[in-house]
């Protein structure tokens, strides 16, 4: 483990905000464009973006073995697919090259000046290339409301649903990174009581607060991952704001599942914080209510405390704060998620997006989601400056947020992903 670069007493001779969610112990990845319209990968110091590509060029990684082009690209996949020890290493040497005492580039004014960026002069990208992208089901908590609400609450659960991750294979295309509206999806609905379907905008649009990890090239088709070494497998983490139509959904979804309902637009957070990073943060799953079978058993703490957040804000109005969650919560695990994928031989690759699934907690003010939170719409949820929510409305904007702490550690935190949505997409007239 990278002591160093987590040590809590490490700084910076960046000037960064006493509770910044970026102090130089966090050293996360994305990809952004800069003042000059260049495209590159970064990292991110306080209120600073890094370009990478501008300091590999200027030698500041020698002795790492990276390819010229590593990090002028536009997508991080090549630089994932080349291994944690390259991460750990390229890690390592930002955090030595911005620590206080390091006089190397601080002292060196031009190229200061190529390297580092305010925020407002970089446009943030989707980070890596998402060749697939699953999404999991495994917050007990959500599972057990949906299953209460749907069907009978004394059985809310399914019968597999304690004995694997269950997931489904989401689409790729439509998942973004914050600042990208998003349209309001429409489709097929079966109103109450209604034997035919209509079609029409949702009404019953939804935000689910996720998480969700990037992977490495982790294996061939047919070699399993083990629950004990999926880390060395996955990337870093992100914010996943996983939007939900839910009439659309309610009427589709037997026998095949979620389509529609769920496809239109997925947001996620821009910055890829590494497990190295999250390390301090590191605690223990809940214990499993029924025996695992022994590919979904692993050893030590495989999850992190992630303090989570979700907040509506409507056009001109303050944001309310309508539910507070932890990554913790998690029945199933990183570990335990990506040996079930894999165990069928399934091969991962570079870039290869896995959702958590709705993280809910055990209290109704730590729900995931405007289904739960609401409860069907049968509570709706009070906005600061008057009114309420049963769902997401037209130009609200949508805004997750999260981060690690805890005495004797950095704060390590993730910013946010922020998304509007719009009316139904109308063409324009010609």
């Amino acid at each position: 483990m990278p002591s160093k670069t987590n040590d809590p007493k490490r700084k910076t001779w960046l000037e960064t905000p006493a509770q910044t969610d970026f102090p130089i112990q966090n050293i996360p990845f994305g990809v952004f464009l800069t003042r000059d319209d260049i495209i590159t990968i970064g990292t991110r110091i306080g209120d600073f973006a890094i370009d990478l590509g501008a300091l590999h060029q200027l030698g500041y990684f020698e002795g790492i073995p990276l390819t010229d082009d590593i990090f002028l690209q536009d997508t991080l996949n090549d630089f994932i697919a080349d291994g944690r020890k390259t991460w750990r290493a390229v890690r390592n040497r930002i955090s030595e090259i911005f620590e206080q005492s390091n006089a190397d580039l601080r002292d060196n004014p031009d190229h200061r000046d190529t390297v580092i960026f305010a925020l407002n002069e970089v446009e943030m990208q989707l980070p890596v290339q998402i060749g697939d992208y699953t999404d999991f089901y495994s917050s007990k908590e959500h599972a057990t409301n949906v299953g209460a609400m749907f069907r009978d609450p004394e059985n809310a659960l399914m019968p597999n649903w304690l004995h694997m991750p269950v997931a489904y294979h989401g689409r790729s295309s439509s998942i973004i990174p914050s600042g990208i509206p998003v349209h309001r999806p429409q489709g097929q609905k079966l109103p109450n009581g209604a034997t035919e379907p209509i079609f029409g905008p949702s009404r019953q649009l939804d935000f689910e607060l996720e998480m969700a990890f990037i992977t490495t090239d982790a294996n061939e088709l047919g070699q399993p991952i083990p629950a004990d070494q999926a880390e060395e497998y996955i990337f870093g983490l992100v914010l996943f704001n996983d939007w939900s139509a839910r009439d659309i959904q309610r009427w589709e979804y037997a026998p095949l599942g979620p389509f529609l309902g769920k496809n239109f637009a997925s947001s996620v957070s821009p910055w890829i914080v590494t497990l190295d990073a999250l390390e301090p943060f590191r605690t223990a799953s809940p214990k499993p209510e029924k025996e695992l079978l022994p590919y979904l058993e692993y050893t030590g703490k495989k999850t992190f405390d992630i303090n989570l957040e979700v907040s509506i804000k409507p056009e001109n109005k303050t944001e309310t704060v309508v539910s507070k969650s932890n990554f913790k919560h998690l029945y199933w695990n990183m570990s335990q998620q990506l040996a079930h994928h894999t165990i069928n031989g399934c091969p991962v690759n570079s870039g290869d997006m896995m959702g958590s699934g709705t993280i809910s907690g055990p209290t109704p003010k730590s729900y995931g989601s405007m289904l739960e939170l609401s409860w069907k719409g049968s509570k709706p949820v009070k906005l600061k400056e008057g009114g309420d929510r049963k769902f997401i409305e037209d130009k609200d904007t949508v805004i997750v947020r999260g981060h690690c702490e805890k005495t004797g550690a950095a704060r390590i935190g993730f910013g946010e992903v922020s998304t509007k949505i719009l009316p139904v997409f109308k063409p324009k007239k010609k």
